[in-house]
Formats: structure tokens, C-alpha cells, sequence
């Protein structure tokens, strides 16, 4: 019965948002178009996400720079990790794209019919160069530029150096940094207040999408939420055996299986990467990984590395480059997508809250996609939510496997980490 409950807790929001797309799904099948008279329903939602986003990007991305403590030190440590982070990173965006470039995640029809729907028409920049559409992306030419939704990135370039701005002026900027605290709490209730009318707005959303375009948008959805539990079980398997592999030969390998499954179902279980630190952590040191080494990398793993993240973001990326009919045969465009996939999948593990939502901006942003598609990448990021936890956890941990190797030597899985400590301190009070 407890553990009854505790599954209920965890999953608790993204059953009932299931279950609300499953309902909205059945209604848009039995009413077809008539379905439709919901939508401002779904659209109440909508507006009420629309409303925070610029502040919910200001205020997260700002105190995320203005709070840092000891950021030498922090360098230091992540000068040890970031290669790992960026190569384990591109090939996680890597395999997410390769996985669904061949698939048609949804059978989407007529476009023009889905621009009208979502009120709006895909941005077109073509006669811009690389630069003109760079700046156009990162800048605004009015500060009232900066309270529209449709610029935040902009929004999220002028929030960091804002952060960097309160680092320089040291104490005079603390009244305002707890003035952007106490705004920032409000507006993450106000978030958690608007996800109790989540359900009902998801679910008509569905029920209009479903009656206006058939049962196409609801098989794409089981089609996506199949395609990446494929995707995530294979990378889970091949992919983390062969890191394990490259860290410590055959006997990595037999220590990674022998200690990640805790890992593993932990992540399955409570769908929350954070819920694994301990877990990770200490599975590290039985696969004998140092202690230092194991707490440094998993606890920045699991702020700033997120395969799970990683591929979906490119999933919720080429479901609407299906949905909206985008030719991505040319290089830029691919191109594209795998910079958009990497950037909004940093900003989901480098912000504590709200990081989801502000991901999915950006991706819409970056992509030219129209705003009204948010509860699209919503819906998405639902049906992958567990596996993608998943890979985030176990990721962490496989981290520390390949930072050990680079860190101890290719022998470290045989080493004596007490030895080596006492020989470092031995050599430190010799120095002194």
C-alpha cells in the first residue's frame, strides 16, 4: 500500500495529463470537428502559460547567474567534466535525430490547415543571411521587445548578462536579488497553481486537435511516446555498455550491470533525477569510482547533463517539423535542429524550475514554430517523462565512469582509492 502511494505521488501529475489526453483523444473521435467548441478551454491554459513565461525566463536565468558561489572553484571542477558532458551530449542529440529522421512521427496532412489552427504561420527568415537572423534571434530593438513571448531568447541573452551585472556590484546588488527571490517564488506557485487546471485544458486541447485532424495527432503521440522507449531501452543498453566498456575494459562493463539496476529503478520509479544523487553516488563508489570524483561529476551530471533531455528534445523538434510539413533535407536546417536540440536541453537541466518550459520556448523560438504549439511539446514531454528520467539518472552515473578513466588512468577500476588518497595527503604535507 505505501509503495502504492508513493507511485500515485510521483507520477501523479503526468497520469492525470495521460489521462486527460486519453479522454480529449475519445471525445475528438466520437464528435469529430464539433470538438472544437472546447478549445478556448484549452487555450485558457495556454494564455495562462503565456503570461509567466517572461517573467518565469528573467527571473530563473538571472538568479541561476547571480547566486553562483565560488565560481573558481566550481570552474576547476568543471574544467574535469565539461568534455565528457559535450561529447556524451552531441551523441545523445546525435542518436535522437538519426532515430527520427526516417520516421514520420505524425501524418500531419494539410499544413496550411494547421497554421490556422495554431494562429499563426511558421516564421520565414529566408531572405536573411546567417548573422541578420542571428541577431534578429539574441536582440530586440525596443526594451518592450523584451515582454513578448515570441522574443525569448533575446529575453534569456538579456537575463544573463543581467545575472553577470548583479555579480559586479557585489553587496549593492543583494535588496535586489532578494526582491528577484521573492518574485521568483511567487512565480513558481504561480506555475504550480496553473497545473491544476492543466488536465482539463490539455485534455481539450487534444479534443480539439483530435476532431479537427482525425485520429493522425493521437497515433502520433503513441507513435512518439513507442519510438522512444525503443530508442531510450536501446541507447540504455548499447550505448552505457560501450562507455562502461571504454572506462574500464570488460571489467567496467561487469561492474556497471552488477551496480546500476537501484539506479535504474529509482529513476523509473519516482521519475526525478534528483531522487537518484544518492543512489548514483553510491553505486559510483561500488563500481570504484574515488570518492571525489563520484560526488564532483554525478552532482554536476545531474544539473548540466541529460541524455534523456537530449533526445527528447529532438523528438519534440521533429514531431512538429512533421507536423508543420519543414523541408530539412538541407545541412543548415539539420543543423538547426541539432544546436536547438543541445541549447534547450541545457537550459532543462541548468534550471531548477520551470527549466522544462523554458526549454520548449526556445525551441519553439529558435525553429520559427508559432507559440501556440507550447501544449504540443507539453503532451510530449509527458508520454517520455519516465524513460527519459531514466537515461538522465543513469547518465549521471556512467559520467563518473568515463571521468574516472580520465582522471585515474585506464587501471582504476583495480585501484585502492584509500591508498591514493594517503599518498596525495603524504605528498601535500611534504610540500608544506
Amino acid at each position: 500500500m505505501t509503495r502504492l502511494k508513493n507511485f500515485l505521488k510521483n507520477y501523479k501529475t503526468m497520469l492525470l495529463l495521460i489521462l486527460a489526453m486519453i479522454i480529449g483523444a475519445v471525445c475528438g473521435l466520437i464528435f469529430k470537428e464539433d470538438a472544437t467548441i472546447v478549445k478556448p478551454l484549452g487555450d485558457l491554459f495556454l494564455n495562462l502559460m503565456f503570461v509567466i513565461i517572461v517573467p518565469l525566463v528573467f527571473l530563473t536565468i538571472s538568479l541561476a547567474v547571480a547566486k553562483v558561489k565560488h565560481p573558481k572553484r566550481l570552474g576547476k571542477i568543471m574544467i574535469s567534466t565539461v568534455v565528457v558532458f559535450l561529447i556524451t551530449s552531441v551523441i545523445a542529440v546525435v542518436i535522437g535525430f538519426v532515430s527520427t529522421y526516417f520516421v514520420n512521427l505524425v501524418d500531419a496532412g494539410d499544413t496550411s490547415a494547421i497554421r490556422e489552427l495554431f494562429d499563426g504561420e511558421v516564421a520565414s527568415d529566408a531572405d536573411l543571411n546567417f548573422l541578420e537572423r542571428t541577431v534578429q534571434l539574441i536582440s530586440v530593438d525596443d526594451f518592450t521587445g523584451l515582454l513578448s513571448k515570441d522574443n525569448v531568447v533575446a529575453l534569456l541573452v538579456c537575463a544573463l548578462i543581467v545575472g553577470f551585472a548583479m555579480r559586479m556590484s557585489g553587496e549593492k546588488a543583494e535588496p535586489l536579488l532578494k526582491v528577484m527571490e521573492s518574485a521568483h517564488s511567487v512565480v513558481f506557485n504561480f506555475i504550480k497553481i496553473t497545473m491544476y487546471y492543466a488536465p482539463i485544458g490539455i485534455g481539450c486541447y487534444f479534443a480539439s486537435y483530435v476532431g479537427t485532424f482525425g485520429a493522425s495527432i493521437a497515433a502520433g503521440f503513441l507513435k512518439v511516446a513507442i519510438l522512444y522507449a525503443l530508442v531510450a531501452f536501446a541507447y540504455y543498453v548499447i550505448m552505457y555498455s560501450l562507455y562502461a566498456f571504454i572506462s574500464g575494459g570488460r571489467k567496467g562493463v561487469k561492474v556497471w550491470w552488477k551496480n546500476i539496476l537501484p539506479s535504474t529503478f529509482t529513476a523509473l520509479a519516482t521519475c526525478s533525477s534528483a531522487a537518484c544523487i544518492p543512489i548514483n553516488i553510491d553505486s559510483a563508489k561500488k563500481m570504484n569510482v574515488s570518492e571525489d570524483v563520484a560526488d564532483t561529476t554525478i552532482s554536476l551530471a545531474t544539473n548540466l547533463h541529460q541524455d534523456g533531455s537530449m533526445i527528447g528534445s529532438v523528438f519534440k523538434i521533429m514531431f512538429l517539423v512533421c507536423l508543420f510539413g519543414t523541408n530539412i533535407s538541407d545541412a543548415g536546417t539539420t543543423f538547426q535542429i541539432l544546436v536547438t536540440a543541445l541549447v534547450a536541453s541545457v537550459l532543462i537541466s541548468a534550471v531548477p524550475i520551470g527549466g522544462g518550459t523554458i526549454s520548449e520556448m526556445v525551441i519553439i523560438s529558435m525553429m520559427g514554430y508559432p507559440v501556440a504549439a507550447l501544449p504540443v511539446l507539453t503532451m510530449i514531454a509527458t508520454v517520455i517523462d519516465a524513460p527519459a528520467t531514466m537515461l538522465n539518472a543513469v547518465g549521471d552515473t556512467s559520467c563518473s565512469l568515463l571521468v574516472s578513466r580520465a582522471i585515474d588512468g585506464k587501471d582504476w577500476v583495480n585501484k585502492n582509492h584509500n591508498v591514493i588518497e594517503t599518498e596525495i595527503k603524504e605528498k601535500s604535507n611534504k610540500k608544506k
